[in-house]
């Protein structure tokens, strides 16, 4: 059960319940509409995080499913079963390339450590563009960001 109740989209301003009816009125968007202007801002960081950009999408998709893991919130997933099922322990998994393996290694030291080593940042820089690297790290801490609000708010 949520900590605080969530917005009424019937009470919401027309930009909010489109944004939200557009994001099938989710409770997690349902919680952020208490704040209309983060809320609307929080969905266009979002959405350029998810549709644009040159970050292979599943690069993407198994640092913010790994993020989920590492700060025990859940994610809805786009990786394959294999790689998936394999996330927890990625590290003695084969089903992931070097790059994946590189971006995992980043997104676990991001998470826990706060910040990547230089080993780990030269890895991961070696093999993705300037932008993409970029792009990756706004992915993981904009999903740090994701699972501390879910936890705080009991969503």
């Amino acid at each position: 059960m949520a900590r605080i109740e969530y917005s009424d989209p019937a009470k919401a301003n027309d930009r909010t319940r489109e944004i939200l009816g557009k994001n099938r009125n989710a409770n997690i968007f349902r919680m952020m509409a208490h704040s209309p202007s983060y809320f609307e801002q929080y969905c266009r960081l979002g959405g350029a995080i998810r549709h644009r950009g040159e970050l292979d999408p599943i690069v993407r998709e198994l640092a913010i499913t790994r993020t989920g893991i590492l700060c025990e919130a859940p994610y809805e997933i786009v990786a394959t079963d294999e790689q998936n099922e394999a996330l927890e322990n990625w590290q003695s998994a084969t089903c992931f390339n070097e790059v994946q393996r590189a971006a995992l290694a980043f997104t676990d030291e991001i998470v826990k450590l706060h910040k990547p080593t230089d080993a780990t940042f030269n890895a991961i820089a070696s093999k993705l563009t300037p932008a993409a690297l970029v792009e990756l790290q706004l992915s993981v801490g904009f999903y740090i960001m994701t699972s501390k609000f879910l936890e705080t708010f009991a969503i």
